[in-house]
């Protein structure tokens, strides 16, 4: 046994340059890392990236907490498939590419028809969504869908409608697949105002895989100004420097099962960010050790 049920590693949006970029960060201990995309694979070979990705991985030292080697634990593509089809047919590139990675999830937005409501988007979500998902069941590979709103709102969608927990019961109706699921993380419920640990509770077993991201809210912004002052309420976080306590986030999860990763999105704290954004990943890494128990300390044998 060791903490190989949860590990704990951060987003790699590099491209070609995924490699060279694994071998920099790997000595900080990260233990997994999300492959991702933006709308585009950008004419990657994913065949030669997978081998290259894997090459470098069996060359890193073993993690003595988790028993092995880092590992790859997602990858993604983040775009609008509901109205742009080349997104789709890349996110069907990577459902197939997914075994060269040894990974079976692979993740990304549902999509929308911007400037839709929610609920207008939902046929076409089905007809967009329906076959991949079936592709990616033969696979033995799950969806997950990121919780963002990118900006949208349920009258008004940009990008993404599976940002609320009512378009998550809407959306399984329309596909009640056991290879569909979320991609979760407490930020962008709390974006909304959603308290994230009944959510999670709740939602936990159609969880595939969590980033690692946080807010602080700031209370008196909203006492005093309200939702529609002008003035920003909520901060989008790296996890230690906000508002959530991931030691209560990781017992959820191992309280139900949860068998995966989470994985660090950076790139959004305002303080940590810039010439001090590894600072404050490397910062993220150390803490959600401590959440998950500390350094793995093997039982005695009798």
């Amino acid at each position: 046994m060791s903490h190989a049920d949860i590990r704990i590693g951060t987003l790699v949006g590099k491209g070609a340059k995924t490699p060279a970029y694994l071998q920099q960060v790997i000595p900080y201990g990260f233990e997994s890392f999300e492959i991702n995309f933006w709308q585009r694979l950008d004419g990657v070979d994913l065949k030669r990236l997978a081998a290259e990705v894997k090459a470098v991985l069996a060359e890193a030292p073993e993690l003595p907490d988790v028993g092995g080697q880092p590992i790859i634990s997602a990858i993604g593509l983040y775009g609008n498939p509901l109205e742009d089809k080349k997104t789709a047919r890349e996110f069907a590139k990577l459902i197939d590419a997914a075994p060269l990675f040894n990974v079976n999830v692979v993740c990304g937005f549902a999509g929308c028809l911007t400037g839709k409501s929610i609920p207008d988007s939902m046929k076409a979500f089905k007809k967009t969504w329906k076959p991949l998902v079936d592709r990616a069941a033969d696979k033995g590979v799950r969806i997950a869908f990121e919780n963002c709103d990118m900006g949208g709102t349920w009258n008004s969608a940009a990008y993404n409608l599976a940002h609320a927990p009512t378009a998550w019961e809407m959306m399984f109706h329309e596909i009640p697949a056991a290879n569909l699921g979320l991609e979760w993380e407490p930020c962008h419920q709390m974006n909304s105002l959603i308290d994230p640990l009944p959510q999670l509770r709740k939602w936990v077993k159609k969880i595939f895989h969590v980033h690692g991201k946080d807010a602080t809210i700031n209370w008196d912004v909203l006492k005093t100004v309200g939702l529609r002052g002008g003035q920003p309420f909520v901060f989008h976080r790296t996890p230690g420097f906000g508002d959530t306590n991931w030691t209560n986030i990781i017992s959820i999860l191992r309280q139900n099962g949860y068998q995966g990763s989470i994985d660090i999105e950076g790139w959004h704290d305002p303080v940590y960010r810039g010439e001090r954004e590894m600072t404050g990943q490397v910062h993220a890494l150390h803490y959600l050790h401590r959440c998950r128990g500390g350094q793995f300390v093997p039982n005695p044998e009798v």
